[in-house]
Order: structure tokens, then sequence, then C-alpha cells
């Protein structure tokens, strides 16, 4: 299953932006237009379907319906998010919700409706909703006993993942306060000790493989668990030694502890992948690699998969399409969201040789940045 469209309205920097989303998606726009927002968007989904989620978590993660609404939104206040869900097994899903916050500033339902195609499988609010308010504060996504005509869908939102790995959080746990499915990283070493022997020691030769690739001097790498039952990675590095030594993940670099980590992702599941920045702390020659990477994963496994970036390094992949990048445009009433294909300057560029990089990112680039020189005069 693939989201195929994304509505949202007075959604932090979006007022409104309706937008098709790729199998393969690329967001660049400037600092604060809204990218990492956009992809939260579709997180809020997985933790409105997740066990132990819902509306009332998902608002409360992020600070309340208050904070959640658009600073441009004008009478019209309450937010609302549709997708579109392409199941290559009939007609297209439609899920929509809207909400907005009671006089007790609780997160309630406006409205949620699931379509299949033309017919209409759940339009809210209905008479036992008016007749019951405090029915409003729940989902029916997140509701088993009424889900069922849906299940589907509610499987789909639930394996939605979204990943920016914090190296620190990495190398100190519990420091952190290490929680499951943390999409900063703190329980992965977890999450991989804890996985199919099989399947861990498959993935992890495969990881190997590529390290090997950015991290020349890296020739093994496993994973044990200390005295305490503490998992920890260790890696195998050749110098001058016969034998080479063994270094854990508290002496990785922060690149390697992050490309390990995305390519521990990439391998882990089957929903949408969302990830942030993933060219941080990488090598220019490293990062160029990455769309190739991604789009052989999905080949293999058909994963959707939606990332920001800033990068003009990764965007140089010719084998990325206009209609892969979504451009964000900041302005004073919300960020605008349209695909580069939909710029007649761009397909220009691009038809007179210019690579997608070099014809996208000067859109994203900040009006005077020279002026950042001036700063302690």
């Amino acid at each position: 299953m693939l989201i195929r469209r994304l509505l949202l309205e007075n959604w932090r920097n979006f007022q409104r932006v309706d937008v098709p989303i790729a199998p393969r998606a690329f967001l660049v726009g400037p600092n604060a237009s809204g990218k990492s927002n956009l992809l939260d968007a579709i997180r809020f989904l997985r933790d409105l379907a997740a066990v132990g989620g819902g509306l009332q978590d998902a608002v409360a993660r992020r600070g309340g319906a208050s904070s959640i609404r658009s600073l441009a939104a004008r009478r019209y206040s309450d937010v609302r998010i549709l997708v579109e869900v392409d199941d290559n097994n009939g007609d297209p899903w439609e899920y929509s919700v809207t909400f907005n916050q009671d006089r007790q500033r609780r997160p309630q339902v406006k409205s949620e409706t699931v379509r299949r195609g033309a017919r209409t499988i759940l339009d809210r609010p209905s008479k036992e909703d008016e007749a019951d308010p405090a029915r409003l504060t729940q989902t029916f996504l997140e509701q088993v006993n009424v889900n069922r005509d849906f299940r589907d869908l509610v499987t789909f939102f639930s394996s939605i993942r979204y990943l920016h790995v914090i190296p620190h959080l990495i190398r100190e746990p519990d420091r952190w306060r290490s929680t499951e499915n943390d999409p900063f990283g703190s329980d992965l070493l977890e999450v991989i000790a804890t996985t199919n022997e099989r399947t861990k020691l498959s993935r992890l030769r495969r990881i190997q493989e590529a390290l090997r690739v950015a991290v020349p001097q890296l020739k093994e790498l496993e994973l044990h668990r200390d005295e305490k039952g503490r998992p920890h990675l260790r890696g195998k590095y050749e110098h001058w030694r016969p034998q080479g030594a063994w270094q854990s993940e508290q002496e990785f670099s922060d690149g390697t502890l992050r490309l390990l980590g995305l390519l521990w992702a990439v391998l882990e599941g089957s929903g949408p992948l969302l990830l942030e920045e993933p060219e941080l702390s990488l090598h220019s020659d490293v990062i160029r690699y990455l769309p190739q990477l991604l789009a052989r994963v999905q080949q293999r496994s058909g994963r959707q998969l939606i990332l920001s970036t800033h990068s003009r390094d990764l965007l140089l992949d010719r084998g990325i399409g206009l209609n892969e990048v979504l451009v964000l445009d900041p302005s004073s009433e919300g960020t605008s969201v349209q695909p580069a294909s939909t710029f007649s300057e761009i397909v220009d560029l691009l038809d007179g040789g210019i690579p997608v990089a070099d014809a996208v990112i000067p859109r994203t680039r900040p009006r005077h940045p020279e002026q950042l020189s001036f700063f302690a005069d």
C-alpha cells in the first residue's frame, strides 16, 4: 500500500496544501519551511492507529490542538488531514479526520470519514456521536471494536516509520530514557538484539558490506550483550596491528551510526519510511548514492520512502524524476507545496541538461545568506 495524495488544512506551517505523493518523494525547501511538519502529518496517522496511541495521545505529543493549528488560520480553525491510499488490489482508500478542541481543551473529532472508491464506509459524526459527545474524543481508527471494515487501513497506518537518528542517543540510551519505537534511535541496539537470530545475522551481513564502502577500514560488524545484558555493536577496524582492533558504538563516528541506523530501517519494515535529512554527517560521495540505494530497496520491497533534504549531492542522481520532488515555499500566508514538475522554469532547465539539484536547490536558498558574515560587526 502507498500514500498517493496528502491534503492538509491548518496543519502547522500549512494553511492548505493538496499534493500527490510519489512512491519515492524528496521534500526540499528553506529552513523552517515545514519539511519536518509535513513528515509529521503522516506520522500523526501512525500515532492515531498505533496500539496505545489514539487522538488524545497524538495531539498531546504535539503540544495540543492550539500548537498544531496553523498560525495562518483565519475563521476556519479546524485541523484536517486527508490521505488517499492505493493498495493495488482494488479501489483506493480515502481517510479524512478533522479535529479541534472542546471547552476543556480536549481534542475533539469534528468529522471522520473512510471511503473505498465511491463507497462510504464511515461518516462521522453520527447520531450516536451527537447524543454522546464524549465519543468524539476518539477516532474510530483507534477502536478495534468498530474499525473492522477498514482494518487494512489501520494496519497500514500502524506500519509507518519515522527515523531521524541522533548518534548520542545510541551511545547513551539510558541517559536519554530509551523508549520503544523511538524515532531518534535510542532503542536501535535493543531492536537489533531482539530481532529473530537468522534475520538479524542476515541484515547485519548486508549492512556490514555497505558500511565497508563508506568506512573502508571496517572489516567486521557484530552485536553482543555485556555482563548486564545490555546490547552493544562492535566493529573490527583494520590498521597497523596484524589482528586489527575492535571498537564499540561508543567509538563509532556520527556518520557511521547514522548510516547504520538508516540501513537497518530500510531493511526492517514494509510500510512508508519517513527520513529526516539522511545526508547528515555523511561524505558527499556517499550521499550521491543514497537515491540509488533507496531505489533498489523499493524494487525489492515496494516500500514507500519519503525524505526531507537540503543536500545538492543527494539530488544529483539522474534517476530522480521531477514528480518525485516536492518544493516547499513559505510565505506570510503559510507554506505552499508543489511538485517540481509544475514549475515551468525547472522543467526548462532540465530540458537544457541541468540536473535536478541545480534546478531545484537554488529555489530553497535564503535571500541574503551573505549577511551572516557580518554577524560579529
